[in-house]
C-alpha cells in the first residue's frame, strides 16, 4: 500500500512530457531510451506489487461488506493481470525500435492494434473494479468519503498497448497515493514492531533473493 502507488506515480510522471499515443511513445523511446525504460519499469513494478495491497484492502472491506470486497477485489486484480499483459506488449514494441527503426515499429504496432486477444475482455473489469472497491471502502468505513473518491479515480487510468501518461493519469495515481499510502502506514504502525536484527536479516535475505531472481531471469 505504501510503495506500489508511489512507484506508479513515478512511472507516470517520467513519461508525462511525451504524448500518450503509441507513435509518440515509440519516438520518445528512440530519443530517450533510458528515461522511457525507467518510466515503464517503475510503472510495471507498481502494478505487480499492487495486488497484495488490493487483497488487503478487500479483506478490510470484507469484514463488514463481503460482497463489495469480493467483486471489487476480483475485478481490480483481473485488471492488474491485463495491465501486466500490456506491459509485455509494450516491451516487445520498444525492442523493435533499435533493430527495425521507429517507423517499422510504429507500422507493426499500428497493424496489430485492435487484434483480438482474451485479455481485452478484462479492460472493463479494472474500470468498474476500482469504483466498486471505492464504494466498498466507504460503506465499510475503511476509508472516508474523500479518500474513497480518490481511490475511485484510478478508474480513469488509461489501459492498452503503449498507453503513455496524461494529466488524467497523474490525477488517478495521485488519488491512489492519497487513498492507500496513509492506510498502509496505519497498518504498519498497528503491527508489532520487529527487532532490528530481524529487520536486517529480512532485508539481506530479500536483496539476495532479488539478485538471484534477476540473474536467473537474465540467463533465460
Amino acid at each position: 500500500m505504501v510503495l506500489a502507488p508511489v512507484l506508479l506515480l513515478i512511472g507516470v510522471l517520467l513519461r508525462l512530457q511525451f504524448h500518450f499515443f503509441f507513435p509518440q511513445q515509440l519516438a520518445a523511446f528512440a530519443q530517450h531510451p533510458s528515461q522511457m525504460t525507467a518510466a515503464y519499469n517503475f510503472y510495471l513494478a507498481g502494478i505487480i506489487i499492487l495486488w497484495p495491497a488490493v487483497a488487503t484492502l478487500a479483506w478490510l472491506i470484507g469484514r463488514t461488506r463481503p460482497g463489495w470486497a469480493l467483486w471489487g477485489g476480483v475485478f481490480v486484480i483481473f485488471g492488474l493481470f491485463a495491465r501486466t499483459f500490456y506491459a509485455g506488449a509494450d516491451y516487445m514494441a520498444f525492442q523493435m525500435v533499435r533493430p527495425l527503426t521507429t517507423k517499422v515499429a510504429t507500422e507493426t504496432v499500428a497493424g496489430s492494434y485492435g487484434a483480438f486477444h482474451l485479455v481485452s475482455a478484462l479492460n472493463g473489469a479494472i474500470l468498474f473494479g476500482w469504483i466498486i472497491l471505492a464504494i466498498g471502502t466507504y460503506l465499510s468505513g475503511t476509508l472516508g468519503l474523500i479518500r474513497s473518491i480518490a481511490l475511485a479515480l484510478m478508474s480513469m487510468l488509461m489501459m492498452g498497448v503503449l498507453k503513455g501518461s496524461s494529466w488524467t493519469s497523474v490525477v488517478a495515481t495521485s488519488g491512489l497515493c492519497i487513498a492507500l499510502v496513509p492506510l498502509g502506514v496505519k497498518l504498519l504502525r498497528a503491527s508489532p514492531s520487529p527487532r532490528l536484527k530481524a529487520v536486517l536479516g529480512w532485508v539481506a535475505l530479500m536483496m539476495a533473493l532479488i539478485a538471484l531472481l534477476f540473474v536467473l531471469g537474465q540467463l533465460g
